[in-house]
């Protein structure tokens, strides 16, 4: 099953403790607390679950909701 743009801000939430609400799609998500550890876990979670095919890099260089959707294969 794809992503979708709300999936991953519902998973990028979950994994700051925050409500998806307060994730705007084009926010630096390192300014509401994601690091290089959730990241990662994030990344794996998704390879496993939705057969993601990125680079951590590729999440890092941009990490904003909206520039990973199309990344991440997102509907």
């Amino acid at each position: 099953m794809p992503l979708t743009t709300e999936q991953i801000r519902e998973d990028v939430a979950a994994s700051l403790g925050e409500d998806p609400a307060g994730i705007p799609l084009d926010d630096n998500l390192l300014d509401h607390g994601l690091d290089s550890v959730r990241l990662m876990t994030l990344l794996e979670r998704w390879r496993r679950d939705h057969g993601v095919r990125v680079d951590f890099a590729d999440l890092a260089e941009t990490p904003t909701v909206r520039a990973w959707a199309p990344l991440l294969g997102a509907a």
